[in-house]
């Protein structure tokens, strides 16, 4: 089993496969792929434990800044600068509801990234086509994509003709990207020049 990761888009196709023990015209056995399950855990974003609102407010008052700001305040009070008090605290007030807006619409957006993740995956398995759910792909699962389908999981290319893919989630092009089986030179490609990767929640065109 693979201990370090491969920069995977300069491998080859063969020792791509071969770094993840995996046979593409056969697929891992249900057997691998429990076990590859059981060890790297299933294949979905990470999920925190909901936080209370308050909470999250309060968390915006943490910060050395607000909190010199705050002791400022405090101190033009007790010397009976109430005006200065005053603006003071609004701009700490300001700065504390901007920031737990910003927290929310996060949370939102990773909620709604989390929603548009594809929901089963077609994949070879012991030499056998079936779908699954995608959350329980495997490190080496042989994952078979069509026009349409949205990707799910990251993964390198093996096969392919004219493929395109759809990747605005990922790096905020809206044109599609052509994809290409070979392997790259260059190891610090950035994501969206590695063009023998697929990438989760991104479209085949």
């Amino acid at each position: 089993m693979v201990t370090e990761t491969p920069v995977w888009h300069t491998l080859t196709i063969e020792a791509a496969a071969a770094a993840l023990e995996v046979a593409p015209s056969h697929g891992l056995s249900d057997e691998e792929a429990g076990a590859r399950l059981a060890r790297f855990g299933e294949n979905k974003l990470a999920e925190a434990q909901p936080r209370p609102a308050w909470l999250k407010f309060f968390d915006q008052f943490k910060n050395f800044l607000v909190i010199v700001l705050l002791f400022a305040a405090g101190l033009a009070w007790a010397i009976g600068d109430l005006k200065d008090a005053l603006v003071i605290l609004v701009v700490v007030l300001f700065n504390a509801a901007l920031g737990f807006y910003q927290e929310h619409r996060a949370e939102q957006t990773l909620a709604a990234l989390k929603s548009m993740l594809a929901a089963s995956a077609r994949v070879r398995r012991g030499g056998q086509v079936a779908d699954i759910d995608a959350t329980r792909l495997a490190p080496g699962d042989i994952v078979m994509l069509e026009a349409g389908d949205r990707i799910p999981a990251d993964g390198r290319l093996l096969a392919a003709h004219n493929l395109e893919v759809e990747e605005a989630a990922l790096t905020g092009e809206s044109h599609a990207v052509g994809k290409s089986l070979a392997p790259l030179d260059q190891a610090d490609l950035p994501l969206g020049d590695r063009i023998n990767l697929l990438y989760m929640n991104t479209v085949v065109t």
